[in-house]
C-alpha cells in the first residue's frame, strides 16, 4: 500500500510538471505544479477539460 501511495504521488507530480511546461513554457511554474501535485491536475481538467 505504502509503495502504491508514493507511486501516486509521484505520477502526480511528473503529470502536473508536464501539464504546466506545456501550458505555460516556464520552468518555475511547472516546479511550483509539481510541488502541488494533484491539486494542480484537478485543476487543470476542471477548467480545460479532458479535451
Amino acid at each position: 500500500m505504502k509503495k502504491s501511495i508514493q507511486n501516486g504521488i509521484t505520477f502526480g507530480s511528473a503529470l502536473a510538471m508536464v501539464i504546466s511546461y506545456t501550458t505555460w513554457h516556464s520552468i518555475i511554474w511547472a516546479v511550483i505544479h509539481g510541488l502541488l501535485s494533484w491539486i494542480y491536475v484537478i485543476y487543470f481538467i476542471l477548467e480545460n477539460g479532458l479535451s
